[in-house]
């Protein structure tokens, strides 16, 4: 990888903890995967398999200048172009607050993925609930978008999307919340800006 790239990555902490859960020579699905940056060093690290999804012209035309595999589909109509359990990991970085149908997207992670890794800002950080408490909406360097130009339609926190994953019957295998790249342990939906979740549908469900 290049210089530039790999301070791109460096600055990704999220990234870095799911090249650490992926397996090596693992099948990898990276939907909204932008330039194809965590697959090309997944499969430069890892060996792995792997196919991006995403719908911008221009990014997909990036991910083939990168080497990467990548379909140019619309998340929100669905993928039931793959097969259930056609992947080892089904991937959704720093996109799940940005899609307009929370529950079908992640239930078509569930199906085709034997696993998924989700990443989202965390809304329940302390300095977005400090700006609210000021009247004003959140903006950081995880939720960078001021009100009136935000792609994120689902503003949500650490202890919501674990609601979610109960009521749905999701099974939580692991867990790592950051801050500035650093893991955070105490207090995690106060002091944490990004989560990242390891999950699978639960054998009930």
């Amino acid at each position: 990888m290049t210089g530039p790239e790999l301070t791109r990555l460096a600055e990704r902490a999220d990234l870095k903890a799911i090249a650490g859960w992926v397996r090596q020579g693992a099948s990898v699905l990276d939907l909204g995967c932008g330039d194809g940056l965590l697959l090309k060093h997944l499969a430069q690290t890892r060996s792995v398999r792997g196919y991006g999804v995403e719908i911008e012209d221009a990014k997909v035309i990036a991910c083939v200048g990168n080497g990467v595999n990548v379909i140019q589909i619309d998340l929100e109509r669905g993928l039931s172009d793959f097969d259930s359990g056609s992947f080892d990991y089904v991937i959704l970085s720093l996109t799940l607050q940005a899609v307009l149908h929370t529950e079908r997207i992640v239930g078509e992670m569930l199906r085709i993925g034997r696993e998924a890794i989700v990443t989202f800002p965390n809304f329940g950080h302390w300095a977005a609930r400090w700006q609210i408490i000021r009247g004003r909406m959140p903006v950081s360097k995880t939720l960078p978008y001021q009100w009136y130009e935000t792609p994120n339609v689902h503003l949500f926190t650490i202890e919501d999307f674990e609601r979610f994953c109960r009521a749905l019957g999701i099974r939580v295998l692991e867990r790592v919340v950051l801050h500035d790249g650093d893991a955070v342990r105490f207090l995690p939906n106060l002091r944490g800006s990004v989560a990242v979740y390891r999950i699978q549908r639960s054998a009930s469900a």
